[in-house]
Parts: C-alpha cells; sequence; structure tokens
C-alpha cells in the first residue's frame, strides 16, 4: 500500500478539535511544498479555511510546459461535526484523500519523481461543521454556502478534474472501496473513461465499480431537487471534465458519524489519484473522447443552460 502512511499522517492531522488551514499549511510546508495558499471563509455558522495547494510539474504550465494539469478536490462539508459528534467524521474523507496526495506528491518529488505536468489540490478545514437532514442518512453541512467553496476549489488552470467525496449514504452504490463516475463536461454526462477504469482495475486488483450518476445528481444545488451528494458539483464552474472518486460502503453511513474513517478504502482510492496524475499529466489518460464529444453537441446541442438556475445555498 504505496499510499498508507500518507493517508494516515493526513487522518492524525485532521481529527483534532484544534486544526485550522495554518497547520496544514505548516506541515505541508515541512514537506517541501511551497505554494500553499490558506484563506479564511467566514458565515453565519461559523467559518472554515480553503487550501489551494499547487505542486509544480516537469513540463508544466508554471514551469512555461505544455503538459496538462490536474485538479483534485477534496469536497466535504467539515472534517468535524463538534460539539454534536467528537471525533473525525466519514465526511472528512475527501479532506483525507487530497491532503494524502499532496504528501505523496511532495514525498515522490523528494524521491526524485517529479510528474510532467501541474498538479492542483484544493479542499477546505472545518472541525465543527453543521449536519442538515437527508435520505437516507444525514448530510453533513457547511459554515459556507456551496457555491462559495465552488468558486474556489476549481482553478482556472485544471484541465480535468478529480472530485473526491465521502459517498457512503446512499442506496446506489454499496461496494467497500471506492467508486468513479462516468464524466461529466458542461452538463453532458459522458461515458465511463476507458483509461480510468485501466487505472482503476490496476489499482485496486478488481472490476471497476461505476456510481450511477443521474441529471439530478448534476443540476445545481438550491433547486429542492434529488442528489446522491455534492461530489459532481465542481462541472457548474468550468468545462474541464469532472470525474468523481467516491468513497463508499456497503450500508450507508451519514457523513457525521464518527468511527467510520475506513483508512483501506482511503488509501485506494489515493493511490488511484495519483496514477491519474502520473499518466494524465503525461498525455496517457483522456477523462473522455473529444470527438465523439463534439459530434454530441453538434447532432443535439449544449447543456450549459443547466447552470442558469444556480441558486446560493448552504452546502
Amino acid at each position: 500500500m504505496a499510499c498508507l502512511r500518507q493517508v494516515i499522517e493526513a487522518v492524525d492531522l485532521l481529527d483534532s478539535a484544534y486544526v485550522n488551514g495554518k497547520i496544514v499549511k505548516e506541515k505541508l510546508k515541512e514537506r517541501g511544498l511551497e505554494k500553499v495558499e490558506v484563506e479564511r471563509l467566514s458565515g453565519e455558522k461559523g467559518h472554515t479555511d480553503f487550501i489551494k495547494i499547487v505542486i509544480p510539474g516537469r513540463r508544466g504550465k508554471l514551469a512555461g510546459g505544455s503538459a496538462p494539469t490536474l485538479g483534485i478536490l477534496g469536497r466535504l462539508g467539515g472534517v468535524g461535526a463538534r460539539p454534536a459528534m467528537l471525533g473525525l467524521v466519514s465526511d472528512a474523507d475527501g479532506a483525507i484523500v487530497a491532503l494524502a496526495c499532496a504528501f505523496k506528491l511532495a514525498d515522490m518529488i523528494k524521491h526524485g519523481d517529479i510528474l510532467d505536468g501541474d498538479v492542483i489540490i484544493t479542499t477546505h478545514i472545518c472541525p465543527n461543521a453543521p449536519t442538515t437532514p437527508h435520505e437516507p442518512v444525514p448530510f453533513m453541512g457547511s459554515p459556507i454556502d456551496i457555491f462559495t467553496i465552488l468558486e474556489r476549489e476549481v482553478d482556472a488552470r485544471m484541465d480535468a478534474i478529480l472530485s473526491i467525496d465521502a459517498t457512503k449514504g446512499n442506496r446506489v452504490i454499496k461496494v467497500n472501496g471506492f467508486a468513479i463516475t462516468p464524466t461529466v463536461k458542461e452538463g453532458w454526462i459522458l461515458k465511463v473513461s476507458d483509461d480510468l477504469i485501466d487505472i482503476y482495475e490496476r489499482v485496486t486488483g478488481d472490476v471497476a465499480k461505476i456510481v450511477p450518476i443521474t441529471m439530478q445528481d448534476i443540476t445545481p444545488y438550491g433547486t429542492g431537487i434529488y442528489h446522491i451528494n455534492s461530489i459532481m458539483q465542481p462541472w457548474l464552474m468550468t468545462s474541464a471534465p469532472v470525474v468523481g472518486v467516491a468513497i463508499t460502503a456497503r450500508l450507508p453511513i451519514a457523513g457525521c458519524a464518527t468511527g467510520a474513517t475506513y483508512i483501506n478504502s482511503l488509501e485506494a482510492a489515493t493511490r488511484f489519484c495519483i496514477e491519474v496524475a502520473k499518466d494524465y499529466t503525461r498525455g496517457k489518460c483522456r477523462f473522455y473522447d473529444e470527438e465523439e464529444y463534439k459530434k454530441i453537441v453538434e447532432l443535439f446541442g449544449e447543456m450549459k443552460n443547466l447552470r442558469k438556475v444556480v441558486k446560493r445555498t448552504k452546502l
């Protein structure tokens, strides 16, 4: 398990009532990552610390090259739900994997393995997030509305995006480990990427598990329409292809549940993201077929109009 140590380090770091963006930034800088930004965002129900980590590649845009940039987004409401719940919550999975990816890429650089392209990792740190009612299990909330977070999570430099989110509280994808979604680009739900399936299967040694997302899942929050969770919402802010990396379980687990941090699942998801980063920034992994996408749009038109009904809402 090549990323186990980094996952455990991320868990230990986030499992604290005192964790904040400054503490996380210091840990990242100790690891040799210099391009780390922290912004405190405040709302009616508290605050969270948004973090952006930029890891330059050998031939990436930051170095004047043309290698593609991968975005890794750790989506969540909060890493904790204090004072209602004590300890790290299930919903922290997105932040754990995002930070574990940053730690792993930093360690790779230290040992001479530098990716071709840049990687931009974003997440946020809130140890005392609120909860909101949802079926079949409660959602984690956030002190900040989802679109304020999304506007920062998605960077215009990202050419493709992996959106990581705890997806244990649902009735349609019940497997231990993690699953990936079809690619979403500008409102179109496209076929599952063959290249991503190949990476999934080499990482896990098992058949790929796919999240059966629907049109409801990609509509903006704030409409009252059911969503499996917010894993696909980043597409609203970008023209880049977005694929969800869902941390899953065989039984519905509430986002605010503690004692539900499944290390093996998180390690496998982290390893998947790292392998995608290696292949994508080298031009060896496609999130979608560009020619087929052009044909779809020519035949049936664009789906960007889904963005028109965006409403500000709490996560």
